[in-house]
């Protein structure tokens, strides 16, 4: 409001009394605004954006995402770490419980890797789980990631993703609508989330339970007039209450990446794809693959079901994994992997 008043942020931000108080606002925010000017708050703040290479984008700014303008309760301003580029256009995020299962690492892995070959933008929270992987994956990928936080751009959390927010700065941005220094308090995210779903085409949410916070961001999206996509899931656990409830409001089922194309007529961002064609090298790698999928299966259950011996089976696994055709996902069991920029054939 006191922007498309005052038409700048130094003019909103050093508006007189009075023009403040013919714009409605009441004496009390009036008088907060001047108390906050009047202090070093600004100062410190300023001080830290240029200590930390911090962007401070307006609404005036050309990178200020264009998406973002058209939501209700635009942030006014957006703290960033890294860059935004006009490709980033083309994002989808994709969000989700930090209680992730092995079915949802394996879905939220091929999905952000599908989609950041054909050369979308992955935006999601940096959190635990979901979040986590769906950065990893886009970034594993060769794509672009975006991280919307609910704390300043200062402060990662969680602390151990330091690493992968250092990672998405080199490839895409982290950004917030809150100051340096502000914490993550639990009341901050739920705000943030109206961004992750405003500067996105469409929201996945891979696994959430009844009352994950990756339905808020649903939510946002509806309101958005954004598309909203759930992974169907076991319908007898906690983590797929929500999103199964999410296609039963009316989500799209999600059952492959392509589906988020077909329906953001997103056919091919990057027209050019290398397709290169891994081939079983014999008739034992033919006979795992075809018998692994998304859900996990230990190397027993695999020896049992081929009758194959178990040192045949382990050393066959390993070369597939280097291939790139399966993955261990913990505790010796395996999934297969279909990766859309590759061809298996039998």
């Amino acid at each position: 409001m006191l922007l498309n008043a005052f038409g700048d942020a130094q003019s909103a931000w050093f508006a007189p009394r009075d023009s403040l108080r013919e714009l409605g606002l009441s004496s009390k925010v009036i008088g907060n605004l001047i108390e906050a000017r009047s202090s070093d708050v600004l100062d410190r703040v300023w001080a830290k954006i240029e200590h930390d290479r911090i962007t401070l984008l307006t609404w005036e700014d050309e990178d200020y995402p264009q998406r973002l303008k058209e939501i209700p309760n635009t942030p006014p301003l957006l703290y960033l770490k890294g860059s935004l580029k006009t490709e980033d256009d083309w994002s989808v995020a994709i969000v989700g419980t930090r209680r992730i299962t092995a079915y949802g690492r394996e879905v939220t892995a091929q999905i952000a890797s599908t989609l950041a070959h054909s050369g979308v933008t992955i935006v999601s929270g940096l959190a635990r789980g979901i979040d986590a992987v769906a950065h990893t994956a886009a970034l594993d990928a060769g794509g672009r990631t975006i991280a919307v936080l609910g704390c300043g751009v200062d402060i990662i959390y969680p602390p151990e993703n330091r690493r992968l927010a250092e990672r998405i700065i080199e490839n895409g941005a982290i950004l917030s609508d809150y100051p340096p220094g502000t914490p993550p308090e639990a009341n901050n995210f739920p705000p943030r989330n109206r961004i992750i779903s405003g500067i996105s085409r469409a929201v996945i949410v891979v696994e959430a339970g009844r009352k994950s916070g990756a339905l808020i961001t649903a939510r946002f999206a509806a309101d958005q007039g954004k598309d909203v996509f759930a992974v169907p899931g076991n319908i007898f656990a906690p983590q797929s209450r929500g999103t199964n409830h999410l296609i039963q409001q009316g989500a799209h089922p999600l059952l492959d990446p392509k589906d988020v194309m077909e329906v953001l007529d997103m056919t091919m961002v990057n027209e050019q794809r290398n397709v290169r064609i891994v081939l079983p090298a014999s008739a034992t790698e033919a006979q795992l693959y075809q018998l692994l999928d998304f859900e996990p299966m230990h190397i027993d259950e695999i020896t049992v079901k081929t009758a194959l011996p178990i040192g045949e089976v382990s050393s066959t696994l390993a070369l597939m994994e280097l291939k790139g055709m399966v993955r261990q996902v913990g505790g010796m069991r395996y999934v297969a992997i279909r990766d859309e920029t590759v061809g298996y054939e039998p």
